[in-house]
């Protein structure tokens, strides 16, 4: 299993599709990588030979992946919160930052649905039980 950015990437995955398991590594930047490093896009990432690995690491070494691009990506937000934006505020309370509407969607970002208020018989009754023992 090759480690390339400090990851463990799939050995029988074709080189282009391997890379994508490297945080901020997508479909487009694999390629770019692939045709900068002169390697045969057909290969199998097992049959990668030292060099090519680290021709890779090279062209790689210039593009904020892993670590670096997640600090980045929460400094920024972080940022925004401080400075209280309205996106920052949205991301502080857990809520769409981007315009989308939350009445009837969201749930990704907003949790499983609570009901707040309505109340069955049953369940009415054993919270009126509860309070009096």
């Amino acid at each position: 299993m090759p480690r390339i950015a400090g990851h463990d990437i799939p050995d029988n995955k074709k080189i282009n599709f391997s890379l994508r398991y490297i945080y901020g590594v997508g479909s487009e930047l694999a390629e770019e990588i692939v045709k900068k490093s002169k390697i045969n896009p057909d290969k199998r990432a097992k049959d990668l030979t030292g060099e090519e690995i680290n021709r890779i690491q090279l062209i790689l070494d210039s593009y904020l992946i892993e670590g670096d691009l997640r600090r980045e990506i929460n400094d920024n937000v972080a940022r925004l919160k401080r400075i209280q934006s309205y996106r920052g505020m949205r991301h502080s309370a857990g809520l769409p930052a981007r315009g989308q509407r939350t009445r009837s969607n969201a749930r990704t970002k907003r949790g499983a649905r609570r009901t707040i208020g309505a109340m069955t018989k049953e369940a009415a009754s054993k919270l009126e039980e509860t309070k009096k023992a």
